[in-house]
């Protein structure tokens, strides 16, 4: 069966008793068995046989997936406040979320344009980078059992926030618009063809032209719909610039490229290098920091390089 046809849900998300009922499936040797069919209720003795089999993900149909996601966006406020649940639990289910979020606006256009539920969201996920001191760990989790564009919103978004914050000191209001250019900072890959996205191995350059288009076609896309602020559209259309000007799609150099989109390139580099793609494996942290000390003035600003390092091998540690 095609990839594409499932979406992975952290176990997490799944409450018994109230979780919509819908087919779930579990994953074994590559093929998706099915665990329960949509004419019951996922119970507390399936979350126990799933705990003690140590299961971390069901899996659903992607048809299914709109009913998961509203209920889960409907449900956040009260899950991230349980008392019984661990940090990290409420990481997965918040990341989880987020991620079915982005999946949802890049796969159906208009919704896009909802900024009150983009804002809400990261609204959650500001609250919880700025508190806890394992919240980039807990994306990991959830970020590996999904596409990687998917994963790699919801990575990059929990980063640029916590950088932001700690970096350039930004209100919460800004940073609430850091979160949603974020969130959709990515969005023009909708506009490449899905063959050359998900091509398992390296571009052409022809490919590689295509390609680099989607900062530019995100960005108008965005702005037509007229609710986002320059700040979001910045970080969609300039996360790509690079402090020497060799960068898509304006050619900025230096501060001339917008503070918070040189920051975003920081943060998208370094998300992409630590996540899996079809054609290469993630870097390792310390192969990841290395790449990016060794762009400092070129990629990127040297002035950001030096505070970004300090703070992702400080959370590293937590």
């Amino acid at each position: 069966m095609n990839e594409n046809y499932w979406r992975a849900v952290s176990i997490e998300c799944v409450d018994p008793n109230t979780f919509p009922s819908v087919p779930l499936y579990l994953k074994s040797s590559g093929n998706y068995v099915l665990y329960k069919d949509g004419d019951r209720r996922f119970t507390q003795a399936d979350r126990d046989r799933l705990d003690r089999t140590k299961t971390e993900f069901v899996y659903l149909r992607t048809g299914d997936m709109q009913e998961i996601t509203s209920y889960l966006e409907g449900s956040l406020k009260g899950l991230l406040l349980r008392k019984d649940l661990t940090s990290q639990q409420k990481g997965a289910i918040l990341y989880q979320t987020s991620i079915n979020y982005v999946i949802d606006a890049l796969e159906i256009p208009e919704h896009a344009s909802n900024l009150q539920r983009c804002r809400q969201l990261v609204q959650y996920m500001q609250d919880f980078v700025a508190k806890d001191l394992n919240a980039l760990g807990a994306v990991g989790s959830v970020v590996a059992h999904n596409f990687y564009i998917f994963a790699h919103s919801v990575q990059m978004t929990a980063l640029n926030l916590l950088a932001h914050e700690k970096l350039l000191k930004s209100s919460a209001d800004e940073l609430n618009e850091v979160g949603i250019g974020s969130l959709l900072h990515d969005y023009g890959m909708i506009f490449i063809s899905s063959q050359i996205v998900e091509k398992p191995d390296a571009l052409s350059d022809v490919e590689y032209y295509k390609v680099k288009q989607h900062t530019q076609k995100g960005y108008e896309f965005l702005k037509e719909t007229g609710v986002f602020s320059q700040t979001a559209l910045d970080i969609v259309r300039h996360h790509h610039e690079r402090f020497d000007g060799d960068g898509y799609p304006s050619g900025l150099k230096g501060d001339k490229i917008p503070r918070a989109a040189q920051l975003s390139a920081l943060c998208d580099s370094f998300s992409a290098m630590t996540l899996d793609k079809v054609y290469r494996k993630a870097a390792t942290h310390d192969e990841a920091v290395k790449s990016i000390r060794l762009d400092s003035g070129k990629a990127f600003n040297p002035e950001l390089v030096k505070g970004f390092v300090e703070l992702v091998n400080e959370r590293k540690k937590g």
